[in-house]
């Protein structure tokens, strides 16, 4: 996955809590093969009408949020049923960040592994971000990981906290296979160690 640093991109306000993962990725698409792209299914039923057309009331369909790569919900973003698709979704779509004042467990896990950015800050806050986002179309945040920081447009700072692990693995954009390839040369060295201490049990027997 592509290492996540610093952040400064356009942000988008989500002024609805309770944001469930099946609204963020309907349950009907997510069968459909990793390869093939999520980004098309993200929040389908809110982004688009029966008939398939774009729903111009929703936020991501307008103009200066289309581009956006970070998303700034209220509050349980990503409660609900367990599904890797969901933070699939946003990151096809482009977003790596998403702020909320908490997160459905399985969703931050999820997320974290996935190398999206899951960014808990206090409810007034996040209220603070989306009334900046809504009165400045299209103004970017910055989130530094680093230093664990987000930037408002008012330039106003807030802090967050992450797991250690968690912030390694985003920064060096190690995903769970990415770590067991850095112990390559172990296991290679354990699995050839091992054939040859107990080189009977590789034997063809006739």
């Amino acid at each position: 996955m592509d290492p996540f640093v610093v952040l400064e991109d356009v942000a988008v306000p989500l002024d609805k809590s309770d944001v469930d993962t099946d609204q963020i990725l309907p349950a009907r698409y997510m069968r459909r093969p990793r390869k093939e792209g999520y980004d098309q299914f993200l929040f389908r039923d809110l982004r688009f009408r029966e008939d398939g057309s774009e729903n111009p009331d929703f936020i991501l369909n307008q103009p200066p949020y289309r581009q956006a790569r970070i998303l700034v919900a209220d509050r349980n973003f990503g409660g609900g049923s367990s599904r890797e698709q969901a933070p699939w979704g946003l990151l096809d779509y482009g977003i790596r960040c998403v702020i909320a004042s908490d997160f459905g467990d399985i969703f931050n896990v999820n997320a974290l592994k996935s190398g999206l950015l899951p960014v808990q800050l206090d409810i007034a806050i996040c209220n603070r971000l989306r009334q900046q986002l809504h009165e400045r179309p299209g103004t970017k945040l910055r989130i530094d990981l680093p230093a664990q920081l987000v930037t408002g447009p008012d330039r106003a700072t807030y802090a967050f906290r992450i797991d250690a692990f968690r912030k390694r693995c985003l920064l060096e954009g190690l995903d769970d296979v990415g770590l067991t390839l850095r112990q390559e040369a172990e296991l290679s060295a354990f699995e050839q160690a091992y054939r040859e201490k107990f080189d009977w049990l590789f034997t063809e027997r006739g």
